[in-house]
């Protein structure tokens, strides 16, 4: 029996790679675009890739659709997982369809509403509809956990900041200038900084910025970081988190055209109030706040539960008299 795991890249992969070892599944197959976060992700894993799949794009659905049809008779499917976003739309109908056990849970970036492919999906007959936010536990939606659980900060020496890690994420078309100029001028001296910059124009900041660095690099070097500073994606947010680092969160806002909605400075303001992050609007990011985040490390839970997403068969009754 196969379980597809299904997600989109970004945010969306990095919260279901990280929820995996909490679902007790075996005979995976991962559905995810193909980018050089996924690839390097699922380096050692079985992938079925699939063609981009951006917000609110219905042709990319429709598209998609058809391409995963083949993993439906490739596979005896029986259980299909997805953290979203539009990609779960391409897949999951079409398992429902099938009478295949059927879970969406929806991203951690959604803390009180669900996102537009959450909202569809919760209509849909047999879909079961989980949120990782106490705030969004009501008729349609089963509060299930949230990814900020498993975390704790601690207080540590301070030390010199020697190596960073910079990350503003890849979404095309939004870019996050504004925390790159503010942010560079505050970078200590002799400081070796890894700049993932994604779209953003960098002219003119005396920075050598990437657009891109896969995932396997990008964890390693905030492996070895003092400090990260990141907009306030799940995603990289997770990545800090496990590395044991204590991160420095700026949300992207949409008044700035950064973008589409304010969802980050909900995930910011989360995380700070639960003592896992320093949050901070770019225009206010300080030298101080570097040293603060280096001056704390974040520590894991070794054992978590394993979530029940689907309902386990009933043993049967004994016959009275038997």
């Amino acid at each position: 029996m196969t379980v597809l795991l299904v997600a989109n890249d970004g945010g969306h992969i990095t919260q279901l790679h990280t929820l995996r070892p909490r679902l007790a599944v075996r005979d995976v197959v991962w559905v995810t675009p193909r980018t050089p976060q996924t690839e390097s992700l699922l380096a050692h894993e079985v992938v079925h890739w699939t063609e981009p799949c951006p917000p609110r794009d219905v042709g990319a659905v429709m598209r998609n659709a058809a391409h995963c049809r083949v993993l439906f008779d490739q596979h005896d499917v029986s259980l299909v997982i997805s953290t979203g976003a539009a990609l779960a739309l391409a897949v999951l109908p079409q398992a429902r369809m099938r009478n295949i056990r059927t879970v969406y849970i929806e991203s951690a970036t959604r803390f009180d509403a669900p996102s537009l492919s959450g909202r569809v999906l919760a209509l849909m007959p047999g879909v079961r509809t989980f949120s990782q936010s106490a705030a969004l536990d009501n008729r349609r939606w089963r509060y299930l956990a949230s990814p900020w659980d498993l975390y704790e900060s601690f207080e540590r020496s301070p030390r010199p900041i020697r190596k960073m890690v910079v990350s503003v994420g890849t979404q095309e078309g939004y870019g996050f200038r504004r925390l790159l100029a503010r942010l560079a001028p505050l970078v200590p001296p002799d400081t070796e900084v890894l700049w993932q910059t994604g779209s953003t124009d960098v002219d003119g900041l005396g920075i050598d910025g990437r657009a891109t660095v896969r995932s396997a690099e990008m964890a390693s070097a905030i492996a070895e970081a003092d400090v990260v500073v990141a907009h306030a994606g799940t995603g990289i947010a997770l990545m800090a988190l496990e590395s044991g680092k204590f991160p420095i969160l700026v949300p992207r806002r949409a008044m700035h055209g950064e973008h589409v909605d304010d969802h980050q400075l909900t995930i910011a303001l989360d995380l700070g109030l639960r003592d896992l992050c320093v949050p901070r609007d770019a225009d206010s990011l300080k030298t101080a706040d570097l040293q603060h985040a280096a001056a704390h490390g974040v520590s894991k839970m070794p054992q978590p539960t394993v979530l029940d997403l689907v309902p386990r068969p009933r043993a049967p009754r004994d016959r009275v008299g038997a």
